[in-house]
């Protein structure tokens, strides 16, 4: 599908689904997504805009270096929905039925701008849903900077379609 005006534009045949469904999920399993993003000031004032956040340590440099940073800190509600969109494509397009929940967000290390992300995800759970044709997993992701320092880790716990198309 693509996406007007974006540089995130995927195209797939019609009827492919590059996510997975139930029974193709494995705990364990990890994936190390192929997705990277090298985050602009741009982008995270932007982000800020859109989600009303006029917090200084994201848009003012004098005012994230008064408290000991060495410059504007990136958003981490940006850097956490970067990890959960890198993550679709391999996961959850096309057989997500539910994002359910988000569990222990953590933001261990900041993100700055120009730092480049790269994201992973690994199954820790699944169980079968009550509702027939679907099932519940539970992912861990990831996102670590360009020296490999992770800067976000969360579980996302999503109900997707079960059985064959």
């Amino acid at each position: 599908m693509a996406i007007p005006g974006s540089d995130l534009n995927v195209r797939h045949p019609p009827s492919a689904v590059p996510g997975r469904r139930f029974e193709e999920f494995v705990v364990g399993a990890r994936i190390a997504h192929a997705r990277t993003l090298t985050v602009t000031q741009e982008e995270n004032a932007a982000f800020c805009r859109l989600t009303l956040n006029n917090q200084p340590l994201h848009l003012d440099a004098a005012a994230a270096r008064a408290a000991g940073y060495p410059g504007i800190l990136v958003n981490g509600l940006f850097t956490f929905s970067a990890c959960v969109g890198a993550s679709v494509e391999e996961t959850t397009a096309g057989t997500l039925v539910a994002n359910l929940g988000y569990e222990n967000v953590e933001h261990p290390n900041p993100v700055f701008p120009g730092d480049t992300l790269r994201f992973s995800t690994e199954v820790v759970a699944t169980r079968p849903s009550s509702k027939p044709g679907r099932g519940v997993v539970t992912l861990q992701h990831t996102a670590h900077n360009q020296a490999g320092v992770e800067v976000c880790r969360f579980k996302r716990i999503v109900m997707v379609k079960a059985g064959t198309p």
